[in-house]
């Protein structure tokens, strides 16, 4: 903004060189350019300062897609003026000349005009497609678009300004149609997720089934093992018993031998003393009873003789041999 300092019908303004200053008198340019010093009457002049500093306006555009969605586009764009002296004439640029401030509001004037434009750009473009389509392309290709015709726009270049870059943040639907358009993405993710999960547990019952089928052999093998080991102790039981059997078999059969062997020497030699008794006289025999008797006289407690006994003895002994009943 010029700084004016005025001393009663004499004023100095001085202005920065970011500005451009155009002074007029009597409807004609007297000074034109920027960062100008200079005394001037303020009962005949007029003057107008024009920035030309880059300048930046918000966007922000509401439109609809071509399937009746909205979008709303956010950005930025860049201007600044070419032609001081053409806006000046097109635009009111005039200022105060007691404090310097502009009468009125050029630089909005001049945002207004770029933002019909550009909203009627974004109008066009939101309307060409589907909001499916615009969101996937992106800002990109709006950004471009926009940018051509702004630059073109010969509502902009008939008043000597400039659009010089635009920027766009966002192509944003609605919180409804976002939570729409994020649903089957959404859902195509969860079924991923479901599917890895169920994956994950189809490894693991995988698993747990082999561990289990594992353990199942370990314990079938271990089983037969322990039938082959109870069949081969049955078999060396068995073994040791008719081994047993047979020992005993062979041990029974030799004392039977010993024993027939014995009785047969004994029954032989029992034959053989009754053979030789048998040929012996009765009296003799007699006396041999009645030594065999006197040798056990000393284990006898009672003897009993009796007269018929006596006589009978006595009658042997004269007949030859005799008998002796002893107890």
């Amino acid at each position: 903004m010029a700084t004016i300092r005025n001393f009663g019908f004499i004023a100095q303004l001085r202005s920065e060189a970011s500005s451009h200053v155009i002074r007029y008198r009597n409807g004609k340019v007297m000074q034109s350019g920027r960062g100008l010093v200079f005394w001037f009457a303020p009962e005949t002049a007029s003057i107008a300062e024009v920035p030309m500093d880059d300048r930046e306006m918000t966007l922000f555009v509401k439109g609809r897609s071509q399937d009746f969605q909205t979008v709303t586009v956010q950005g930025t764009v860049g201007w600044h003026v070419v032609d001081p002296k053409r806006l000046a004439e097109r635009v009111d640029f005039s200022i105060d000349l007691r404090t310097g401030r502009t009468h009125g509001e050029p630089i909005e004037t001049i945002q207004a005009r770029i933002a019909g434009i550009a909203n009627q750009a974004v109008q066009q473009y939101l309307g060409q497609a589907p909001v499916r389509g615009l969101l996937d392309a992106g800002p990109a290709p709006l950004r471009e678009r926009l940018q051509a015709v702004v630059a073109a726009d010969p509502a902009l270049t008939d008043i000597g300004v400039a659009a010089v870059t635009v920027r766009l943040t966002n192509l944003i639907p609605t919180s409804e149609l976002d939570r729409a358009l994020q649903t089957p993405t959404f859902e195509a993710l969860q079924q991923k997720a479901d599917q890895a999960t169920f994956e994950r547990r189809a490894l693991a019952v995988e698993k747990e089934r082999a561990i289990a089928e594992n353990e199942l052999a370990t314990r079938t093998e271990l089983a037969r093992r322990e039938k082959l080991l109870i069949a081969e102790e049955a078999e060396n039981a068995r073994n040791r018993a008719a081994g047993v059997a047979e020992a005993q078999q062979v041990e029974t059969a030799a004392e039977a031998e010993r024993i027939r062997t014995v009785e047969g020497a004994r029954a032989e030699a029992e034959r053989q003393r009754i053979a030789i008794y048998r040929d012996l006289p009765p009296a003799i025999l007699l006396g041999l009873a009645a030594q065999q008797l006197a040798g056990k006289l000393d284990r006898i407690e009672h003897l009993n003789v009796t007269p018929d006994l006596l006589a009978t003895v006595l009658g042997e002994f004269r007949k030859g041999p005799a008998l002796v009943d002893a107890r």
